[in-house]
């Protein structure tokens, strides 16, 4: 039995990253359906100036997170051990994410 076989299996770094990009994806896509059907919801029974600045403000965060994701997504793909996700952008993140939500939830009650 040589040395390499008793430490097991070698962990291909290659793998993390882009399960990590898929999911980064995957939530953008998520975050586009949730406003999409927020937008549609405000202006099912016509548009009304509240229903408006709601849907603009869903719109602003969106592209925010928009952006945010797609800058995470050119990092993990950029290199084959890309840097950890900076806590101001995991904040924003974040903070983007739950207006969207608190958002969508006003444009439906």
């Amino acid at each position: 039995m040589s040395a390499g076989a008793a430490a097991g299996p070698v962990r291909d770094p290659g793998l993390q990253p882009e399960r990590t990009r898929l999911a980064w994806r995957r939530t953008t896509l998520s975050g586009t359906v949730a406003a999409i059907l927020a937008m549609k919801t405000a202006l099912h029974g016509g548009l009304s100036v509240v229903g408006g600045v709601v849907c603009a403000l869903c719109c602003g965060l969106w592209l925010g997170f928009l952006a945010l994701a797609h800058r995470r997504i050119r990092v993990l793909a950029a290199s084959a051990e890309p840097a950890a996700l900076a806590p101001r952008y995991a904040t924003a993140t974040v903070l983007l994410t739950v207006a969207l939500a608190v958002c969508a939830a006003a444009l439906v009650f």
